[in-house]
C-alpha cells in the first residue's frame, strides 16, 4: 500500500473517513435499497484500490499517477449509474429485457477494473481465477457432458455480473460486505485504536510468559484472541508477530518454528468465535442457521486447535531447555486489571449477540461502547484526532474485503448460472464412488486449492459453492458442510506450497519460507483432524447429551496431547522414531474412536485412555531405571 504525501494524502484520507461515516450513517438511519447500498459501497472503495495500490513494483510508492486517477474516475461511473437509475432498474425483467449500449459499456468497465483492482490490492491469483471462470462461459459450449453450457451473448454475460442483485459484482455477497462486514471492520479499527491488541498481548504474557517457552505461548494466546477479531491471518501475523517472533528467537526457538507458531496461531483466529473472520455472518446468511448457533458449534473445535498448539510449543520448549520471560518483563496483574475496561466493547458484542441482536447492530452498538470506555484513561481516550484516524483505518481495511467479495460474486454467478457448481459436485461424488470419506478428501483438496492466497471471506464463499453441493449429496447436513469448507479453505494459509500466513511469518523470522510452511502444516494438523471429526461426531459441534459432549472433550484432549507429543518428539524425554511411531498409532486409534459411528464411543474412550496410561507408566519406569 502506498504511503501518500501532501494533498494526495489529505484527499485520500478525507475520502476514506467519508467511506466509514457513510456505513455508520446507514447503520444509524437504516440500510438503503440493495443497489443503492452496494453501489455506494463500491463507488467509495473501488477507486481507492487504484490510488493506494501501485500497479507494478516500479510504480511510485508515495504518490498516485495520472493513469491511476483515470482508472479511479472510470471506476466510479458503473456504481453511479446503478444508483441514479435504481428505480428503473428495479422495474426491468432480469434475463429478459435487453441491455442498452450504455449498460454494456459500463458493465465491461466495472468487470475489467475490478479484475485490475483485485490484482493490485488482493492477490493476482484471485484475478487469474476470475478470468478463468469468465473464460469458461465462452468455452463451455465446446465442452462435453456436465461441463457443457449453451452459448451466452455479450449482453447476458454483462448482465450476469453487473445488473443482477442476487449474485455478481453487486450481488448478495457484496451486500454482506456493505453492511455486516463493514461494521465489524470499523469495530476492529476502533478496538485497535484504543489499544485492545496490546492489552491482549499483555494478558497472554501474564498468563503464559513465565513458563517454559513463554514467548511462544504468548503468540498462541495473543494471536488467537486478536485473530478472532481481525479475521485476516496475514495481517494478524504482522500485527502480533512483529512482537512475538523476535521474542521467541531471543529466547532460543528456531526461526522457522517461531514463524510457524505465529502463522498457525493467527490462522486459528478465523475458526474462533465470535467473529471468525466475518465468515460466520456470511455462513448465517447462506445456511439460514442463526449466527449464535454457528458460533456455538464452532467453539470446541477452535479451542482444541489452540490446545494442541499450546501443548506442542510447551513440549518443544522442554525438549530444547527454553526458559520463560524474566519476571521484570512480565506485566503486573495490577496493570492488567486496571486496563480490563478495554474488553468491555468485546463483552458488549457477545452480550448483544446472545440477546438476539443481529451481528450488524451488535457491532454498531459495540463501536459506540468502545468510544465511551476509551475515556476511562487519558492514554486510550478517543480524541477527535484518534476517531478520524480510526475511521481512516476502517476505510483502508474495507478495500480488500469489498474487492474480494465483489470478485467472489463473479465466481458464484458462473457456478450458479452455468451449472458448473453442480457439475463439479457430481464429479466429486462420482469419483468418491458414493462413499463419504473419499468425498471428504476430494472436497478437502478442492478447498485447499481454491483457498490459496485468498482472504477469509472470498476463500470460504468460493470453496463452499463447490463443496456444499457435493457434501449435501452425501448426506452431510448444511452446517457441517459449510464449516468443513471454511476449515480447509483457510488451512491453505499454513499448507505448502502456497501458505501465505507462513510466508508472512518467515519474512519476520528471516527464515526459509518453505521450512516455515512445513512446520506450520505440522503444527496445524489439529485443524485437519477437527474438520473430519465433526463430520462424523455431532458432539464436537456441541450437539447431543452432556455425557456425549464430555466424552468428546476427553477424547479430543487425548488426541491433542498425542498429536503434540508426536509432532514435538518429546514426552518427559526426547523420543526415538519407534516411540514417535507408537504415539502416532495411538493418535490414529484415538481419532478412529472419536469418529467411529459403529461402536460406543464411551468404551473406545476408555480403551484409548487405558493404552495411554500404560504408555505413561512404562515411560516412568524407564526414566526411574535410568535415574537409578
Amino acid at each position: 500500500m502506498r504511503e501518500l504525501r501532501g494533498w494526495q494524502r489529505w484527499f485520500v484520507g478525507v475520502w476514506l473517513v467519508a467511506t466509514a461515516l457513510f456505513h455508520l450513517y446507514t447503520a444509524t438511519v437504516g440500510i438503503l435499497q440493495p443497489r443503492l447500498q452496494r453501489g455506494a459501497h463500491l463507488l467509495l472503495l473501488l477507486p481507492m484500490a487504484f490510488l493506494l495500490y501501485p500497479a507494478t513494483k516500479k510504480s511510485p510508492k508515495d504518490k498516485f499517477t495520472l493513469l491511476d486517477v483515470i482508472l479511479a474516475a472510470l471506476s466510479v461511473l458503473p456504481s453511479l449509474y446503478l444508483m441514479i437509475y435504481n428505480n428503473s432498474l428495479n422495474m426491468r425483467f432480469e434475463r429478459v429485457d435487453p441491455l442498452t449500449t450504455t449498460q454494456i459499456i459500463l458493465g465491461i468497465i466495472v468487470i475489467v477494473l475490478l479484475l485490475e483492482a483485485i490484482r493490485r490490492a488482493v492477490v493476482p491469483a484471485m484475478a487469474i481465477l476470475l478470468i478463468a471462470m469468465m473464460a469458461y462461459v465462452y468455452i463451455a459450449p465446446y465442452l462435453p457432458g456436465i461441463f457443457y453450457n449453451k452459448p451466452m451473448k455479450l449482453g447476458r454475460f454483462v448482465e450476469m455480473f453487473y445488473l443482477i442483485t442476487d449474485s455478481g459484482i453487486y450481488g448478495s455477497i457484496t451486500g454482506i460486505s456493505a453492511t455486516v462486514v463493514a461494521m465489524f471492520v470499523i469495530f476492529g479499527a476502533f478496538l485497535e485504536s484504543t489499544g485492545v491488541g496490546n492489552y491482549l498481548t499483555m494478558v497472554a504474557a501474564r498468563i503464559a510468559g513465565k513458563g517454559p517457552g513463554g514467548p511462544a505461548k504468548i503468540a498462541v494466546i495473543g494471536s488467537g484472541l486478536f485473530g478472532s477479531i481481525s479475521g485476516i491471518a496475514a495481517s494478524n501475523v504482522y500485527a502480533t508477530g512483529s512482537f512475538t517472533i523476535p521474542m521467541m528467537k531471543r529466547m532460543g526457538y528456531k526461526p522457522e518454528f517461531a514463524g510457524a507458531v505465529e502463522a498457525v496461531a493467527s490462522t486459528g483466529g478465523i475458526f474462533m468465535p465470535p467473529v471468525m473472520g466475518a465468515a460466520a455472518f456470511i455462513m448465517a446468511e447462506l445456511t439460514n442457521v442463526p449466527y449464535v448457533k454457528i458460533c456455538w458449534a464452532a467453539l470446541l473445535g477452535a479451542v482444541f486447535y489452540y490446545v494442541a498448539l499450546g501443548i506442542t510449543v510447551h513440549l518443544v520448549a522442554l525438549k530444547d531447555g527454553l526458559k520463560g520471560l524474566p519476571k521484570e518483563e512480565l506485566p503486573s496483574w495490577k496493570n492488567i486489571l486496571r486496563d480490563s475496561y478495554l474488553l468491555v466493547p468485546a463483552v458488549g458484542l457477545v452480550y448483544f449477540l446472545v440477546k438476539g441482536y443481529s451481528p450488524f447492530m451488535a457491532a454498531y452498538y459495540s463501536i459506540w461502547i468502545s468510544i465511551g470506555v476509551s475515556f476511562f484513561k487519558k492514554q486510550t481516550m478517543m480524541t477527535p484526532k484518534r476517531i478520524l484516524s480510526a475511521l481512516e483505518t476502517s476505510g483502508k481495511n474495507m478495500i480488500i474485503v469489498a474487492l474480494a467479495c465483489a470478485g467472489a460474486g463473479i465466481v458464484i454467478s458462473v457456478l450458479t448460472y452455468t451449472g458448473l457448481g453442480l457439475g463439479l459436485a457430481s464429479v466429486i461424488t462420482s469419483l468418491a464412488g458414493g462413499k463419504l470419506l473419499p468425498a471428504l478428501i476430494l472436497v478437502m483438496v478442492t478447498c485447499l486449492i481454491l483457498g490459496m492466497g485468498l482472504p477469509t471471506t472470498p476463500a470460504y464463499i468460493i470453496a463452499v459453492t463447490i463443496a456444499a453441493p457435493a457434501l449435501l449429496k452425501m448426506g452431510v447436513d448444511v452446517l457441517k458442510a459449510h464449516l468443513f469448507a471454511l476449515y480447509f479453505a483457510k488451512l491453505s494459509e499454513v499448507t505448502p506450497p502456497v501458505c501465505v500466513a507462513s510466508y508472512c511469518g518467515a519474512s519476520i523470522a528471516k527464515a526459509d519460507p518453505m521450512k516455515v510452511g512445513f512446520e506450520s502444516w505440522k503444527l496445524g494438523l489439529t485443524g485437519y483432524l477437527v474438520g473430519y471429526i465433526f463430520i462424523y461426531n455431532d458432539a464436537l459441534l456441541m450437539r447431543g447429551s452432556i455425557w456425549q459432549i464430555l466424552t468428546i472433550v476427553v477424547l479430543m484432549s487425548l488426541i491433542s496431547y498425542l498429536l503434540a507429543v508426536g509432532v514435538s518428539g518429546y514426552f518427559r524425554r526426547k523420543l526415538n522414531i519407534y516411540e514417535r511411531g507408537i504415539t502416532f498409532f495411538m493418535l490414529a486409534l484415538g481419532v478412529w474412536a472419536t469418529a467411529s459411528p459403529r461402536f460406543p464411543k464411551e468404551i473406545l474412550a476408555i480403551i484409548v485412555v487405558a493404552i495411554w496410561a500404560v504408555y505413561i507408566v512404562l515411560n516412568r519406569v524407564v526414566l526411574s531405571k535410568k535415574a537409578a
